[in-house]
């Protein structure tokens, strides 16, 4: 599958000094999914931890910057999320359906991305295999996301899409990209 672009915005425009973007591609091959991200724009306004001493799987990430993606089998209730920090934790939890049953997923036991620090940028790549969690073959529905906490303190909520009145990556109608 060739990739698909992707680019987040913010769930309120409450601050428009914050001039950041965030995009990236997502793509399936066979029973792998690739995703990356650019965070790009004054990254000394935000709040993006330093480099831990050694990645960890790690609870709350959210409550920080963080990026995030949610996949779900097209038409099973259930869910994936996955979040990475810039610290270079990550996790993955599973749902049974829309915010219910929430647990770590035991399948995935590391979680190895890629992070690339630049003066105005920061990057993020991951390639995952899918066969860990899902049978081969099942077509997929993904949620892409990312928080952006301020050098403030102040927490923002990214998505492709925010259909709802407040910020919700789990609602399944902002799972939009087919793969």
């Amino acid at each position: 599958m060739k990739p698909q672009s992707f680019s987040l915005q913010p769930f309120s425009a409450a601050d428009p000094r914050l001039a950041v973007t965030i995009t990236g591609t997502i793509a399936r091959y066979a029973n792998t999914l690739a995703i990356s991200y650019e965070l790009r724009g004054p990254l000394a306004e935000l709040a993006i931890p330093g480099p831990a001493d050694r990645s960890a799987r790690r609870h709350r990430l959210w409550e920080g910057t963080c990026f995030e993606f949610f996949l779900a089998a097209r038409e099973e209730p259930g869910y994936w999320e996955f979040n990475f920090s810039p610290a270079g934790h990550w996790n993955v939890y599973r749902f049974a359906a829309y915010r219910q049953g929430m647990a770590e997923e035991g399948a995935v036991r590391s979680l190895p991305f890629g992070l690339q620090r630049r003066p105005n940028s920061l990057l993020l790549g991951l390639e995952f295999d899918l066969a860990l969690i899902i049978p081969a073959g099942q077509a997929l529905v993904a949620g892409i996301a990312a928080v952006i906490q301020l050098a403030g303190g102040q927490v923002t909520y990214w998505a492709m899409t925010h259909p709802g009145p407040q910020p919700d990556f789990h609602r399944r109608d902002s799972f939009i990209i087919a793969l």
